[in-house]
């Protein structure tokens, strides 16, 4: 995965989500010498961007966005952070060239996954003559590496429950629901759902507390990207909070896709995880060895 070339193709701009991603991605394409323009999602974004020309619009406002690209001369954009709630129709602004596809546009919205509703809004960006690109495309540092990224590795229990919770995730995933799977003692306990993967890890700590968890068994949570995923958007992500949430849950460790997921504040994550005696590591798709 390539960081930013000097070939570039208009101005960068940055569709930014909530969490932290799009800080990285910011900060990343200023220190390779761009000038981003910050468009923050209205009631999804941090802020914290008054550094960056930025500007906001609804999750919906289609002629919103095709006017800050005109008028930015924004040539690339990436897709970064995320998107608690999707917009009511009546919340979709579309531009001319978009109205034609408003049917499938809100039906895809209304049933769609999120994999589904990522693929969507490409294509409608690339519909005004915008690149969308990865993050990783930009900070390709944030890419998950193959094996142990701390000083804890995992034990056999450990590898054959990050087996089955990567079977789970990418079953979840082809059915564009999740990417996360909690295995504990070979038993499968959650499924990652529109909540996330925090709350995800909150659900797993009350079903320890309530005795319907094993409590001398620890477990995995895993994270894989979905089979069909566009990997320009939403590629699983893990970072200190996920290192903290699964620590309360009372797991062993953290698995993810290994060159197909990011990792944020990865010393602090790795430092946070060194000292509550938790693994994290890059796995394979294919499982073979685990890179371990």
């Amino acid at each position: 995965m390539d960081g930013v070339t000097p070939q570039r193709k208009g101005r960068l701009g940055i569709i930014a989500g909530s969490g932290l991603l799009p800080f990285y991605v910011a900060e990343a394409a200023r220190k390779a010498g761009e000038n981003p323009l910050i468009i923050q999602l209205k009631n999804e974004a941090e802020g914290g961007f008054d550094g960056f020309d930025h500007a906001t619009i609804g999750v919906g406002d289609m002629a919103g966005l095709r006017d800050l690209l005109s008028r930015h001369g924004i040539g690339r954009v990436v897709l970064s952070g995320g998107v608690k709630r999707r917009p009511e129709w009546r919340e979709i602004h579309p531009t001319i060239a978009t109205l034609v596809k408003l049917p499938s546009v809100i039906r895809t919205l209304m049933s769609g996954g999120d994999d589904a509703v990522l693929q969507m809004v490409i294509k409608l960006i690339e519909a005004h003559g915008a690149e969308v690109i990865g993050a990783h495309a930009v900070v390709p540092d944030l890419v998950a590496t193959l094996g142990p990224l701390g000083s804890v590795r995992p034990g056999d229990d450990d590898l054959r429950d990050i087996a089955r919770g990567a079977e789970a995730a990418i079953a979840l995933g082809a059915l564009d629901v999740g990417q996360g799977a909690v295995t504990v003692g070979g038993r499968i306990v959650a499924l990652e759902g529109v909540e996330g993967t925090d709350q995800m890890l909150e659900r797993v700590a009350r079903l320890r507390t309530e005795g319907r968890i094993s409590s001398r068994r620890r477990g995995v949570l895993v994270k894989m990207c979905k089979p069909t995923q566009d990997e320009r958007a939403d590629l699983p992500t893990i970072g200190r909070s996920t290192v903290m949430n699964a620590a309360k849950a009372g797991l062993a460790g953290i698995a993810v896709e290994a060159g197909r997921a990011l990792v944020l504040e990865r010393a602090e994550m790795i430092a946070v995880a060194d000292e509550a005696g938790l693994f994290v590591c890059g796995i394979d798709r294919g499982l073979k060895g685990f890179g371990l």
